[in-house]
């Protein structure tokens, strides 16, 4: 019977499923496929997976459908159960009920978030155990090389990002039928994330993938699984549409909630004051309403959100930080050189490029923490600073939750100079009472990432720094940081990975172009790329033996234009003699103007030439900038070429 509604299902071009491939799908599987109306056979299925972990169950009747050519992303909270889901799906766990089902002779290959490498020599050894019969053996060095590692690097000493990349090859180079990637963002820099989302597309692979990073969910997705208290819900789109749905699901949710509520109350009601004669309808109704009771308590509502809030401290000056021409190296590696910014009292810096480009290094500098070797930082008055560290290294393992929020020996934590119970502060991070005495050593990612925000966000600040605020965070979490930023009354710098957040918070970029060179843009992440005129580049190492060669070539690259003149132009001669006075006529201009427009009577008195003042002000302000933006570039460039 199911051969013969699958030859009346398959379609005149021949693309429908075989009768071999239907024959091989369970008979529960092969019914509700057959009533969804798909057309491409799934090629993993798992139907009412139930697994639990202690008293809580952690996957509780959910599903997951995978067919040739789907692009699928799994979301959730953390802790909601979605790495557990994939890993049931890549056959590495075994539920305690429900069915899965693989289709016989396709390839499945699973990135995990923390890979093995025991056992293997190289990461070129690696990457290539991990191809099968028939694979192409060329296609491992290429992807290593792709993704900036030689093969030849010694797998125990790889840093987070570089066993991150090494494990991305192996995954993707047998380019199998089906990708299941747990978070394969984490500890990618820019280039590696950009470079990864064009690999991606180009795959034949079906391809299921968790991830934080919503420009990347947004760019890859076109079906969208949500694991919710257990359950899965699907959404035939990409991430894009998936925040507006579930909004409304969890609105309905609500309104389900409150109908119940006035049912139960009005059930009591009867219970207390209707009671009649009839007892088999009495004893009928007061079944019907313990069994509502029941449900009401048994109900698993949806996680709620990380209440995030800032401790401001006193207002810092105008002026937080000037940095002129500051330069660090370390031996014979220039980590920045000659970088020039003053940043004022709420500014949002983002700081982006390659890893291993000195962006923490900069940071340090701006911040006071490390000297420049040449050139001068000058610091705002009364500056507070926070500061949170990519590395969480402020953590010991042994250290329980508690302690790590209030120093130890004591229940309260100081919020912004004001004490509060630390299990209060533990619940606005989502932590439970529990887990109070619990080691940091058995905290998830997510869980580290928000006590680290809750021990930097107590401190009173007005310079709030963020190395990496996003690792880890589920997007819930992201999105109240995003609001929280935005909201800070202060100034904020922070190094980010993250496309998205940076749009949604920053007011000015500054990256690392390469070899010390740092240039700042204004606007946000998207706005960096169309003033820069390109992308964000990757740079593959050199293969062994051209180590010597491989700086040269890649300051050829890297160098602007101007660097490959010897000298000045001429025009560039006169307006470097020029523009310093041009900026002092200018500065005397925009003074002059401001003291007119000082004059709190002039709208009321004479509303033209207070119009005509402002936008004279504001092109004299504009002319200045770029003046001074071309004076700098042209005294860079001449003491690059001099020198």
């Amino acid at each position: 019977m199911s051969c013969a509604r699958c030859r009346k299902r398959r379609r005149s071009d021949g693309t429908g499923p075989s009768r071999a491939q239907a024959e091989r799908i369970p008979f529960a599987f092969r019914r509700r496929w057959l009533k969804s109306g798909v057309m491409a056979p799934p090629l993993i299925l798992l139907q009412d997976i139930h697994l639990r972990f202690g008293a809580t169950p952690l996957l509780d009747g959910a599903d997951l459908s995978v067919s040739a050519g789907d692009r699928v992303c799994l979301v959730g909270r953390n802790g909601s159960g979605k790495s557990t889901l994939l890993k049931v799906a890549a056959g590495l766990i075994a539920p305690d009920d429900g069915t899965r089902f693989f289709q016989p002779g396709a390839t499945v290959r699973y990135l995990p978030q923390e890979p093995d490498f025991t056992g293997y020599a190289t990461t070129l050894a690696y990457v290539e155990a991990g191809l099968g019969p028939g694979d192409d053996a060329y296609r491992a060095q290429y992807l290593l090389e792709q993704l900036g590692l030689t093969g030849q690097e010694d797998p125990a000493h790889l840093s987070g990002g570089e066993a991150r990349r090494a494990a991305l090859a192996r995954v993707i180079a047998p380019e199998p039928d089906v990708l299941l990637l747990d978070e394969p963002t984490n500890h990618l820099d820019l280039p590696a994330i950009e470079w990864l989302e064009t690999e991606l597309r180009s795959l034949k692979s079906a391809i299921v993938l968790i991830s934080h990073d919503r420009r990347f969910l947004e760019n890859l997705s076109r079906v969208t699984v949500w694991l919710d208290r257990g359950e899965t819900r699907r959404l035939e789109q990409g991430f894009s549409g998936f925040e507006a749905w579930r909004d409304g699901v969890l609105e309905q949710e609500e309104t389900e909630r409150h109908k119940l509520d006035r049912k139960i109350v009005a059930e009591l009601d009867w219970l207390r004051y209707g009671v009649t004669a009839r007892r088999k309808r009495n004893v009928r109704r007061l079944g019907l309403l313990h069994s509502m009771r029941k449900e009401r308590r048994e109900e698993r509502r949806a996680q709620g959100n990380v209440k995030l809030q800032v401790s401001e401290g006193e207002t810092s000056g105008k002026l937080v930080i000037e940095a002129k021409a500051i330069s660090k190296a370390y031996g014979e590696q220039e980590v920045v050189k000659e970088f020039s910014t003053r940043i004022q009292r709420g500014d949002r810096i983002g700081i982006v490029g390659p890893n291993g480009a000195g962006k923490t290094t900069l940071i340090k500098l701006l911040t006071g923490e490390i000297a420049p070797d040449s050139g001068t930082v000058k610091l705002g008055t009364n500056l507070e600073i926070a500061s949170l560290d990519q590395k969480r290294s402020a953590l010991a393992p042994t250290t329980t939750l508690r302690d790590a929020l209030t120093g130890g020996g004591s229940d309260t934590v100081m919020v912004g100079g004001t004490p509060k119970h630390v299990m209060g502060y533990l619940k606005d991070f989502l932590f439970t009472p529990e887990q109070a005495n619990t080691p940091l050593s058995v905290l998830s990612g997510g869980e580290r990432g928000r006590l680290m925000l809750a021990r930097a966000l107590a401190l009173p600040s007005n310079l709030l720094v963020l190395d990496e605020p996003t690792n880890d965070l589920d997007l819930e979490t992201l999105d109240l940081l995003q609001e929280m930023v935005a909201d800070y009354p202060g100034t904020v710098i922070l190094v980010s990975h993250d496309r998205d957040f940076l749009d949604r918070t920053v007011t000015s970029v500054i990256m690392a172009e390469g070899h010390g060179l740092f240039r700042e843009y204004a606007g946000g992440y998207s706005d960096m790329l169309t003033q820069r005129g390109r992308g964000v580049e990757a740079k593959a190492k050199a293969p062994a033996g051209t180590a010597a060669s491989a700086p040269k070539e890649a300051a050829k690259e890297a160098a602007p234009k101007e660097k490959a003149k010897k000298r000045l132009s001429f025009h560039e001669q006169h307006a470097l003699k020029t523009l310093p006075d041009t900026m002092d006529k200018l500065r005397a201009q925009i003074a002059k103007l401001a003291t007119t427009m000082a004059d709190p009577s002039l709208y009321a008195r004479d509303p033209a030439t207070f119009e005509k003042t402002s936008a004279a002000l504001a092109k004299a302000q504009a002319e200045l900038d770029a003046a001074e933006e071309e004076w700098l570039r042209l005294e860079i460039l001449k003491e690059e070429l001099e020198g």
